[in-house]
């Protein structure tokens, strides 16, 4: 059986803050789970610049799917993100100090896009495994919505399929609990 590539990509920390709990949490995974071999990149928390090198990351790799993670303050589980906005709204400035309002990601594109990963089934296969996970419907806003959109956007038409999962923010959950946790999601894709 072929070895199947999945591209894992985090930020780097933004806001003030020395880390970004995607980041820690891709580094913490293996390098291979299940049928796939893993290749992780670190974004620049970016409007825009995040999207293109992500992009830019799927054209040199050629992966067979995608999983793009963020962290969202406040939140205490591992999330899939079921769909992506053709917005972007900065309520706090990027690493580059912009703080876009009610901007649209691509002319004439779809309002929304969704996830082509089973989001729900890797929520459900999180929580079955006793670990925090749960659905959510919207990736938001911020660098990680338009990371989502433009990437959902590029593989439209292609076989390979992508999502977006939010991750605790530091001190919700350890870089290997969520690893564990994301362990568990990507085991459930095959």
């Amino acid at each position: 059986m072929k070895e199947k590539t999945l591209l894992v990509t985090g930020f780097e920390p933004f806001g003030g803050k020395d880390i970004n709990m995607s980041w820690e949490a891709a580094a913490a995974l293996p390098e291979e789970i299940g049928a796939y071999r893993l290749v992780k990149r670190k974004l620049p928390t970016v409007f825009r610049k995040a999207g293109a090198l992500a992009i830019g990351a799927i054209e040199e790799i050629k992966p067979d799917a995608v999983i793009c993670l963020g962290e969202a303050g406040g939140q205490s589980a591992v999330t899939p993100e079921l769909v992506a906005l053709n917005l972007r709204f900065g309520r706090i400035p990027d690493n580059e100090g912009q703080a876009p309002r009610d901007e649209v990601i691509s002319e004439g594109g779809e309002n929304a896009l969704f996830s082509t990963l089973p989001a729900r089934k890797m929520a459900e296969a999180i929580a079955a495994a006793g670990k925090p996970g749960e659905l959510s419907l919207s990736a938001g806003l911020f660098v990680c919505n338009d990371v989502m959109y433009q990437v959902l956007e590029h593989l439209k038409g292609s076989e390979v399929p992508m999502d977006f999962i939010h991750v605790p923010a530091d001190g919700e959950m350890t870089a290997e609990e969520i690893a564990a946790a994301l362990t568990v999601a990507i085991e459930s894709i095959g």
